[in-house]
């Protein structure tokens, strides 16, 4: 089996032990991963804050970052394949998204190298005589990133693009479930030529890495992506070094379709929004909101196009839905329909794992109209796609905020008016009109609730990695003259 390295202080280092890494298209274990510990997390954090403090990191201009970054991004961009087969071996996520996904991450890299030397300060015109007083942006110190395993080059290229552009330095966990292609992305770091110390790679498991990670003294923030109870443990660990945090946590996003919508791109942007990457997307659309008048016609599309999806090899190119990616996940998903289902709901299509290797599950769509179904409150992180009707705006309104998560939500509809409503009204970080799931790195997104706070993407992203100093600088050359009074 391949055995992989993490990256520390700027070189390839094995880990105290060692774990298996399992294919989820197999159920098999494919490669043998490094396993950081207490003392790997404190030697990389140390490496970090050596690098942001005294090597040649510190006195880097904001240019010369950004022409790393951007030597960062043409890696990327020349080992997309490669970083794609990885991903899709370690996790099952289709090779048809991985490759076209990990090609767009450098797109990310690109935009924070250009924005590098853009981040700037201000002159403020205090209310003083003989003062100039101004604003310096500088980076809030080690970062430490926290990341799942899906989409885990684009989920950390959210956050390792503007803490550098910044910055920053960064210790970054990958999950310990599919840890593989970031660290094969250490190798690009390397080949890049950021200096040692300033970005460190490893992987390891909850209590012994990521938990010693987050409350380790020298970290200034802590930028996490996961579910809600995991972030949990990640605030109280901050409670220790008083680290800044931002999350970007689940969801349980509504869709809403509207009668005089165009069903057939609602239908396709339903089954993208659900079944692309086997419903593991913290955006995933899994509430369906359909209008009752069409409830049943675009019930049977729905089914039709879930029924048609080709599952199968992830690597395949002509795949269109692999397997879940751990065991747990295949467990969970097949729990929470029983519940739905001794709760009420009706299975229109799918509802079981497929008899055969790996961890694949049927597209799923259960219809929750007139129960209190759990699929409707909980997240599936899986191929399952609950549905409920309504009569009225008001009402799609109320059934759309009926949930703790406000990450994302989509609203199908021709009516212009009523889409700004509905926008308005949506209580999401992200509202998506007659689209959905479409990203970029112009475009911040994050939730509040129990979808976490913080923005990622965009300018602001890469203000949240810088702290302001206030400088006043006193012209006169008088002498002060009363100590005792605050000027």
């Amino acid at each position: 089996m391949r055995q992989f390295q993490h990256y520390i202080d700027g070189m390839l280092c094995d880990g105290p032990a060692v774990f298996p890494s399992i294919d989820p298209s197999s159920g098999e274990p494919w490669a043998l991963m490094p396993e950081a510990r207490e003392a790997d997390v404190d030697r990389a954090v140390m490496a970090a804050h050596r690098a942001l403090h005294d090597g040649p990191w510190a006195t880097m201009t904001a240019t010369q970052r950004g022409k790393l970054l951007y030597r960062l991004a043409d890696l990327v961009t020349r080992n997309a394949p490669a970083l794609a087969e990885l991903e899709t071996r370690d996790t099952g996520k289709i090779i048809r998204e991985t490759s076209a996904q990990i090609a767009y991450v450098a797109d990310y890299y690109r935009y924070y190298a250009g924005l590098a030397d853009k981040i700037e300060g201000a002159h403020l015109p205090i209310d003083k005589p003989d003062m100039e007083v101004w604003l310096r942006r500088e980076p809030v110190g080690v970062v430490a990133m926290i990341v799942p395993w899906n989409s885990q080059l684009f989920l950390s290229a959210v956050k390792l693009g503007p803490a550098l552009a910044a910055g920053c330095t960064a210790v970054l966990k990958a999950s310990e479930d599919g840890p593989a292609p970031l660290l094969e992305f250490a190798r690009l770091v390397q080949e890049a030529g950021f200096p040692p110390g300033v970005v460190n790679i490893l992987t390891g498991f909850g209590p012994s890495c990521g938990s010693a990670l987050a409350r380790h003294p020298k970290v200034a923030h802590i930028a996490f992506t996961g579910g809600p109870e995991s972030a949990r443990h990640i605030v109280r660990g901050s409670a220790d070094n008083l680290a800044t945090t931002s999350l970007e946590l689940g969801g349980k996003s509504p869709f809403i379709v509207f009668a005089d919508a165009d069903l057939e791109s609602a239908a396709n942007a339903q089954v993208a929004g659900i079944f692309a990457a086997a419903g593991q997307s913290c955006t995933a659309g899994s509430r369906l909101v359909v209008d009752r008048r069409i409830k049943d016609q675009f019930l049977a599309m729905l089914k039709a196009k879930a029924e048609a999806i080709r599952i199968g090899d992830p690597s395949d190119m002509a795949t269109e839905m692999g397997p879940l990616a751990t065991v747990r996940q295949i467990a969970h998903v097949g729990a929470l329909i029983g519940r739905a289902v001794e709760a009420g709901a009706r299975v229109v299509c799918g509802g079981s794992a497929l008899d055969r290797p790996g961890f694949y599950h049927a597209p799923t769509i259960l219809d929750c109209d007139g129960v209190s179904s759990p699929s409707m409150v909980e997240e599936f992180f899986g191929p399952v796609l609950s549905v409920v009707s309504f009569e009225t705006e008001a009402e799609a309104l109320r059934i759309a905020n009926d949930t703790p998560f406000g990450l994302a939500s989509g609203v199908f509809t021709s009516n212009l008016p009523r889409a700004h409503r509905m926008i308005r009204g949506i209580r999401a970080g992200v509202v998506w009109v007659n689209t959905y799931r479409a990203v970029s790195p112009i475009a911040p997104f994050g939730g509040s609730g129990l979808s976490g706070q913080g923005r990622e993407g965009g300018l602001a992203a890469a203000l949240d990695y810088t702290r302001t100093k206030t400088v006043w600088l006193r012209t006169s050359d008088d002498p002060i003259p009363d100590p005792f009074v605050m000027r």
